[in-house]
């Protein structure tokens, strides 16, 4: 066991037993000053993993030492509140830096000199470049999420900030999935990192099922209902797009869906109660963008929910990893087309591996029983075009044309609506016998 005595009542009190593989790999290279490239699977402790053999080689009262860098403020304000005990036990002062909080609050938080600060580049920069902020004792930078820190215009702020440290600061980028450019950083940073990976031996992850539900584009919404009323469900909703996902909320407004929303355009406080509200059981769903969604750790999440399929792989497993955490169960539930069916067979076929069914309110990967179609008010999710308000019987039952009370009454003939204006009010003259 490497944890540094003053942090081990807090780690059992977390529940934890015993490092992950990703914590003990990286302790000693981390505390021997090396740069390091830690690639671990979602949910295997990479904050604790970097962040506590960081602390144990601060001094208290020398300046900012520890600088983590996150690619979203939800992100860094969890980054924040997992570390900031651990940092409380031996004397350290850390602050988290994010964009839309209020930046006169953050410089005056400033003046106490932390030893950490967790921060989204963009925000640090302007502070950098205010002169708010030194960087002249600064011994390591964490790159969290490196992936998709690295992206523009990710990567050119982190280089900016590099740049602005001293010659010899230490590097680690941790992240899940590794891009390219990570094989590069030699070239972009001018230190060729450690390369630590454990993927492949690590499974702390539990079981996690993945069912594809197959429905036309406008009625994902109304399955997105339905699933907030299955029982104890609960899920993360990931949207490519903020339009997408602002059109699918204001939806859900006039149904009696709970759901909250990080919107990029809120403002923090709202962001952060939409994010609290979820995490405290408040509201079903949460949706999110990949960028908001990113590193989120939902204790026990039931499920994640794929309104629109991920463009990318590494995005798949981001998405899939916000579930199924630290040995608990979980569903990966995409939404999409037939068209959407045929892309993910062939760009995720190891993870989507079953068709979904609704049945008696409950998601199943088998299609339902004569007895209960005959029970079900609900139609398997698997037929295309699939509608939650088409009953089950319909399946089986071959196309016959529509009953006349199907049909849209016909409008009156047009001599017959003049008479009847004419006559309106009028009282009717009894029948001469």
């Amino acid at each position: 066991m490497t944890i540094a005595t003053p942090f081990m009542p807090l780690w059992q009190a977390a529940g934890f037993t015993k490092e992950t593989m990703i914590q003990e790999a990286v302790y000693q290279p981390l505390k021997q000053d090396l740069s390091v490239v830690g690639l671990a699977p979602t949910g295997s402790g990479k904050t604790l993993a970097f962040g506590l053999p960081l602390l144990e080689k601060l001094v208290p009262g020398d300046g900012l030492q520890l600088l983590i860098l996150s690619p979203s403020q939800e992100l860094a304000i969890q980054t924040r509140d997992v570390l900031m005990p651990y940092a409380k036990a031996i004397d350290l002062g850390l602050q988290g830096v994010t964009g839309s909080a209020n930046v006169k609050r953050q410089i005056e938080k400033l003046k106490a000199k932390p030893e950490v600060i967790v921060a989204t580049p963009g925000r640090f920069i302007e502070l950098l470049t205010a002169n708010r902020i030194k960087l002249h004792d600064l011994q390591t930078i964490v790159v969290d999420e490196a992936d998709e820190l690295l992206r523009d215009p990710g990567l050119d702020q982190v280089r900016e900030i590099v740049m602005a440290s001293p010659a010899d600061v230490q590097l680690g980028f941790f992240s899940a999935t590794a891009s390219p450019i990570m094989r590069e950083l030699e070239q972009w940073f001018g230190q060729k990192p450690e390369w630590i990976d454990v993927r492949d031996q690590d499974h702390t992850q539990g079981e996690v099922t993945h069912y594809f539900i197959q429905s036309d584009r406008k009625h994902q919404v109304d399955w997105l209902r339905r699933l907030a009323h299955i029982d104890k469900f609960q899920a993360l909703v990931f949207f490519n797009q903020n339009a997408s996902m602002e059109k699918a909320a204001a939806i859900l407004r006039h149904q009696a869906v709970k759901f909250g929303v990080l919107a990029k355009s809120g403002r923090q406080v709202a962001r952060q109660k939409a994010l609290t509200d979820f995490r405290q059981g408040k509201t079903t769903l949460l949706l999110v963008t990949d960028i908001a969604g990113r590193g989120l750790d939902i204790p026990k999440l039931p499920a994640v929910i794929n309104f629109d399929v991920p463009k990318r792989h590494a995005a798949y497993i981001h998405r899939a990893g916000r579930t199924g955490r630290m040995g608990q169960p979980g569903l990966v539930i995409t939404l999409g087309d037939d068209h959407d069916r045929r892309d993910m067979q062939k760009e995720f076929p190891e993870y989507v591996i079953k068709r979904g069914y609704m049945v008696d309110g409950k998601l199943q990967a088998t299609p339902p029983t004569r007895e209960q179609r005959e029970k079900s008010v609900e139609k398997p999710v698997v037929a295309a075009k699939s509608t939650p308000t088409q009953r089950a019987s319909r399946v089986d039952r071959p196309t016959a044309a529509k009953a006349d009370t199907d049909k849209t009454p016909s409008k009156p003939h047009k001599k017959k609506r003049l008479r009847d204006q004419k006559n309106k009010g009028k009282r009717r003259q009894p029948t001469k016998k």
